[in-house]
Formats: C-alpha cells, sequence, structure tokens
C-alpha cells in the first residue's frame, strides 16, 4: 500500500487521507493510483457505509505534484496514461456506491478540487481555499477530470475558475454550490462526524439506491419501465419492514442491509 494514501475503516465508516504533509498533499502518480484502489475496494466492502476523504495536517491538497510532470508525463504517450489514472481514480470516488464526504480545510486546489468535487458531500471549514490556476502554468485541466467539476458547479462556475484562474474563499465557493456547508475551524470534525452519524442511520441499500437515481436522473433520457420497476426494489428488502415497524412503534430502526 502507497504509504501516502492513508486507510482506515471502523464501524462502518471508511477514512481516506492523503498524506503528503510536506508538500500541501499534492497528489503524485502512485497515489492517484492507490487511491482508485482503495476507493474501488471500499465501494465493494459491505462493512463500508460511508467514504470520508480528507487531507493530512492542514489542508486537504495542493494539487497534483509538479515535479512528475517533467519525467512521467514528458510526452503524450505519457501524459495520456498519467491522466487516464487520474480520471480513473475520479470516476471510482463519483461512482463509489457509498456516500462520499470531503472533509477539507486548507488548500483545496487542482488535484485536490477535483476530488472533493467528485464526493457527495463536502464540508469545508473558513480556512479553505479553492481553485485550479493552471493557466498560470501553460497546460490545461483533462476533460476526464473536469467532468465532476462541471456537474457539480457548472459551466460559469468553472469558466471562472479556469478562465481567470480565481481562488475562491470558503464562503464564496458555497455560494457557488463548490461546498455543502462551512463551518468554523473547530467544528469541522465534529459536523463531519455528526454527519457520518447521520448516513449510517439510515439504511444501506437506500444510500446506494438514490445514488444511483441522482447519476441516472442527471440524463435527459426517460426512464424505461423496466428502471420504474426497480425503483421499487425496496419493497423486497428487510430494512424496508424494519423501517415502516419502527416508525409505528416509535423507536429507531435496526438495519442491517438487507
Amino acid at each position: 500500500m502507497n504509504t501516502l494514501i492513508q486507510y482506515r475503516q471502523e464501524d462502518g465508516r471508511a477514512t481516506v487521507t492523503l498524506d503528503n504533509p510536506e508538500k500541501l498533499n499534492a497528489v503524485n502518480f502512485a497515489m492517484w493510483r492507490e487511491l482508485r484502489r482503495v476507493i474501488e475496494a471500499a465501494s465493494d466492502d459491505e462493512n463500508v457505509r460511508c467514504v470520508v476523504l480528507c487531507g493530512a495536517g492542514e489542508h486537504f491538497a495542493a494539487g497534483g505534484d509538479l515535479g512528475e510532470f517533467l519525467t512521467l508525463r514528458a510526452t503524450l504517450e505519457q501524459a495520456l496514461a498519467y491522466h487516464e489514472e487520474v480520471a480513473g481514480a475520479l470516476a471510482a470516488i463519483r461512482h463509489c456506491q457509498h456516500p462520499t464526504l470531503a472533509m477539507i480545510r486548507g488548500a483545496c486546489i487542482g488535484g485536490g478540487l477535483e476530488i472533493a468535487a467528485c464526493c457527495d458531500i463536502r464540508i469545508c471549514d473558513a480556512s479553505a481555499r479553492f481553485g485550479a490556476p493552471i493557466n498560470k502554468l501553460g497546460f490545461s485541466m483533462y476533460p476526464g477530470e473536469m467532468a465532476g467539476l462541471l456537474d457539480l458547479a457548472g459551466r460559469a462556475t468553472v469558466a471562472e475558475i479556469l478562465l481567470e484562474a480565481r481562488i475562491l474563499d470558503a464562503e464564496e465557493a458555497a455560494r457557488k454550490n463548490l461546498v455543502s456547508r462551512v463551518v468554523a475551524p473547530e467544528d469541522l470534525r465534529p459536523e463531519v462526524d455528526a454527519a457520518v452519524r447521520r448516513i449510517l442511520a439510515g439504511a444501506p441499500r437506500v444510500a446506494s439506491w438514490h445514488k444511483h437515481w441522482m447519476r441516472r436522473l442527471a440524463h435527459d433520457a426517460p426512464l424505461t419501465n423496466e428502471e420504474k420497476i426497480a425503483a421499487f426494489a425496496f419493497l423486497d428488502t428487510e430494512d424496508y419492514r424494519e423501517g415502516l415497524s419502527a416508525f409505528m412503534e416509535k423507536r429507531k430502526p435496526r438495519f442491517t442491509g438487507k
């Protein structure tokens, strides 16, 4: 396992930490590859109910490791292979069957912003800063990396970020839909923990179904009859019966994921 990507799992919560603090958690090629591996493994793990992504120390991630660009993506073939790996890691986050939550403080720039944009929920503190000033470096964002950011914030905000190279503070990022909510620095971890508890209190398969239908409804094509029927798959689950019984009996439900 790449030691710059830390993975911990406890009581249904998986925590993935970008652990390269000497470079403000800049993500190198090996980290992108390992990030994809651990997210895909967590997605397939029925013991995982929620995945939290964060950065070690005082920053989420300050972008990609630019030092590698002179060696690992110096040619067209290398660049294609490098950024397909990045896009694959981001796609793994976007398609993770469990809810994903980014806990953001400090720099959330470039590749860090791409990672956060692919999460379902983003909670930051007031120190967070967002942007991708890569036009100053003479290269453009790979389309496979832009997709999640564009889906999240829309063309107007992405144009501001990429064409003007603007760095947004936490409050402006929230207004432009880049983050779900902003809290005081001392409240960041408690707020993330509370969000995880709310997720874990729900039926596991319902979370996966909601994620599936949100992705599906992002497309304009009308639902087929088969899809409409599939939307009621919950009727055959034990969790559905338990949820209704708990409501009627005025008690907390005990979901099993079945």
